[in-house]
């Protein structure tokens, strides 16, 4: 579990970056080379590869050079651990909700009969 805890929170720090969640983005339509994701972005190329260089540690991006060109992918798989992750929380918050929602019904409910 610390290990997945780790893993979260380099994605989390990684994707906190905007610059960073536009490349992310972008990733999103297919592989780019690191000149495509420089594109929209105000800055040199070597600050991108920089950013490039946190999504890959954080396991979001990997990339391949060939040649003279290095282009990037998305890793789904961890998107995926991620999106686990929220789920995980949102359905327990669901559940608390659900709950507090019951309690409150009662609530009224006891309100109106002793109201009547």
């Amino acid at each position: 579990m610390l290990n997945q805890s780790v893993a979260l929170d380099f994605m989390f720090q990684a994707l906190a970056d905007p610059s960073r969640r536009v490349m992310v983005e972008r990733l999103t339509r297919g592989p780019a080379s690191v000149s495509e994701l420089a594109k929209p972005l105000a800055m040199s190329l070597p600050a991108v590869v920089q950013h490039l260089q946190v999504l890959e540690a954080s396991g979001l991006v990997r990339s391949e050079k060939v040649g003279r060109v290095r282009t990037c992918h998305l890793e789904p798989k961890a998107l995926r651990t991620a999106e686990q992750w929220i789920a995980e929380r949102r359905t327990i918050w669901e559940r608390r909700l659900d709950r507090l929602g019951e309690i409150l019904a009662a609530e009224q409910e006891e309100t109106d009969k002793s109201s009547a």
